[in-house]
């Protein structure tokens, strides 16, 4: 690839949800919005090549698809009103982020909450079809097909662009705390790609959830994501090695953790926590506080996490939520108890690869060591992302 091609990758990567969030409510249409954020990639891959990278390249790609929302504005006297509204935004992309209102319109109680999901990742995060089946653990086909049924409903139900009234954001308020969820461990650690990490589309999560707070200051569960994301952030200088290979946990550098960013996180822990209404964003916020705030690995408090994991199940009882309270299981009662709760999920996580992955280290644990192998390699089989396949190389060794 040219170096203009390697820009128009990275820099769509990184911007598409920006891209497509502010067209949106311009144009009043997700379709069209993508396909206009389309036409400026082509125009880039045409012109960067001779006039070079700009220096502001999202900038330059918002710009483009603009003046192609003009043309095609202006060859329709219907969109005369649409018109008016494109010409008159010229504020820069980086002052005209109006992705909280777009996530806010994908979550309208109108659309099935896998829809609402599904269709925010991909209009607000950019990400990919293939990219959110992989957060969903879902066929690929059936995210598209959730994805196009959304659009059309919108349309067809004439759901406005904009943030709720306050009396309607509660009812959209789990919705909304998904997505950014997800579109957040996106960021953290990528599904595919080339690089291991998206750390633009963190930020941007952490960013959204911090207008959320400021949206809804009485709500505890955006500020215990909040203070998630924060936390994980925190470590992000200690998560990969020169070479770009992921560090475990217990290997990290605990000098390289941001302390002010996990005080502000406890100091968000705490306020939600005054609020006395528990929820699971604020328990793995906590969770996350226990690793955090822990001299080192060695004096994790182990029965505090699990305790912590055992609450979480009352509020969202999931198969990876179990996968997670066996992992902490195992440094209190050991290896083989976990093993036994990890059978019990082989259904349900067999094509997720952290499930294999866990398996193989607990297998390996209890010294058996050629099932562990084949463990790690399932678990190979199923991550695309380059860290996470260097770290699992390496353990087929052991």
């Amino acid at each position: 690839m040219t170096d203009a091609e390697v820009a128009v990758s990275r820099v769509f990567r990184e911007e598409a949800g920006r891209l497509i969030g502010s067209l949106v409510g311009r144009v009043g249409d997700f379709d069209l919005a993508e396909e206009l954020v389309q036409d400026a990639i082509v125009e880039a891959l045409e012109h960067w090549p001779v006039t070079g990278v700009p220096a502001n390249p999202g900038g330059w790609l918002l710009l483009t698809a603009r003046r192609k929302a003009l043309d095609r504005v202006r060859r329709s006297a219907r969109l005369a009103e649409k018109l008016r509204l494109i010409a008159a935004s010229e504020a820069p992309l980086e002052e005209s982020d109006d992705r909280l209102r777009l996530i806010f319109t994908c979550c309208h109680p109108a659309l099935a909450r896998e829809a609402q999901v599904a269709l925010t990742l991909r209009a607000v995060a950019g990400l990919t079809t293939a990219e959110i089946a992989h957060a969903f653990l879902a066929q690929e086909s059936a995210v598209a097909q959730r994805i196009v049924r959304a659009k059309r409903k919108i349309v067809s139900a004439g759901v406005a662009y904009r943030v709720p009234a306050p009396a309607e954001l509660a009812e959209r308020l789990d919705e909304v705390l998904a997505v950014l969820y997800l579109m957040f461990n996106e960021g953290y650690l990528a599904s595919s790609g080339p690089a291991p990490t998206r750390p633009r589309l963190a930020e941007d999560a952490e960013w959204l959830c911090g207008l959320l707070v400021n949206q809804m200051p009485r709500e505890p569960e955006p500020l215990g994501l909040l203070a998630l994301t924060r936390l994980n952030r925190a470590r992000a200088r200690a998560r990969l090695d020169a070479q770009g290979g992921l560090v475990l946990l217990q290997d990290q550098d605990r000098s390289l953790w941001d302390g002010a960013m996990i005080a502000e996180a406890g100091a968000l822990i705490e306020r939600a926590a005054l609020m006395r209404r528990p929820g699971p964003y604020q328990l793995e916020a906590a969770i996350a506080a226990v690793h955090a705030e822990s001299p080192s690995w060695a004096a994790t408090d182990w029965c505090e996490i699990a305790g912590l994991y055992g609450l979480l199940l009352r509020h969202r009882d999931t198969a990876v939520v179990r996968l997670n309270l066996a992992i902490a299981l195992s440094h209190v009662e050991g290896p083989e108890r976990s093993l036994g709760l990890l059978d019990e999920l082989s259904d349900a996580l067999d094509g997720y690869h952290l499930f294999h992955a866990t398996r193989g280290d607990l297998l390996h644990r209890l010294g058996r060591q050629e099932e562990a192998r084949s463990a790690h390699r399932r678990a190979l089989e199923l991550t695309a992302n380059p860290a996470e396949r260097s770290l699992l190389v390496r353990k087929l060794v052991f």
